[in-house]
């Protein structure tokens, strides 16, 4: 998310004939989110997951907008707990990963003509990395150590969800012995997504949430 926490909002000064004027969308318990993040959220999504702009819905951008509350939401929760910040190393290292997991990323002239075509730039990127590695490292302190997968939930995953699948797709069946650590991170993602959301909807019932959805460009 960009930066919620600062904003002029609309500048009493007048303005050249075309500019844009940027204006609150929403409040998180009094933090702002400005239509300049949200349409940038809107792009960074489209970018990582390589879709044209102009096949984003208005689903599309609720849903962005959604998912800048929430990160408002966690790191207000995060704020409030001991601070930690990725170092530089390790902004590094996500950002390469990120990079990597794109087709557009060949060589640094591909790469720089897709930011530029998502309106998006390095800084942009590494801003949300950070907010991305900050979230997961709260994530990782509150509901990680709560979550634990037992030996009778991999089995019965392992028979009732991945063989079936292995079968659907034809691949060759393995034992369970080869891929039981495979099965528990997957249980353990799902636990963990599921306790964030409920984590996330007892937020927002506690919070001050207000949102305008006007000159959204729908």
């Amino acid at each position: 998310m960009a930066s919620c926490g600062l904003l002029l909002l609309i500048l009493p000064c007048s303005l050249r004939a075309g500019q844009v004027i940027d204006r609150i969308v929403a409040t998180v318990n009094g933090h702002i989110i400005l239509q300049s993040d949200w349409d940038e959220d809107v792009r960074y999504e489209a970018f990582i997951n390589s879709r044209a702009l102009d096949h984003i819905s208005t689903e599309d951008r609720k849903a962005a907008l959604d998912r800048l509350i929430d990160q408002e939401l966690l790191r207000e929760q995060a704020q409030a707990a001991k601070a930690w910040h990725p170092s530089e190393g390790e902004i590094s290292k996500a950002l390469q990963q990120m990079r990597q997991q794109l087709p557009h990323s060949g060589t640094d002239r591909l790469w720089q003509a897709a930011l530029n075509s998502y309106a998006l730039t390095e800084a942009d990127l590494k801003r949300r990395v950070v907010i991305q590695l900050e979230l997961m490292r709260l994530i990782d302190t509150r509901i990680r150590p709560a979550v634990h997968v037992d030996s009778t939930s991999v089995e019965s995953y392992y028979s009732e969800e991945f063989l079936p699948q292995l079968r659907r797709t034809g691949a060759k069946t393995v034992p369970l012995s080869m891929v039981s650590a495979r099965v528990q991170d997957l249980l353990t993602q799902k636990l963990i997504n599921e306790r964030l959301i409920s984590w996330i909807q007892q937020l927002r019932a506690a919070s001050n949430i207000r949102t305008d959805f006007k000159g959204h460009g729908e």
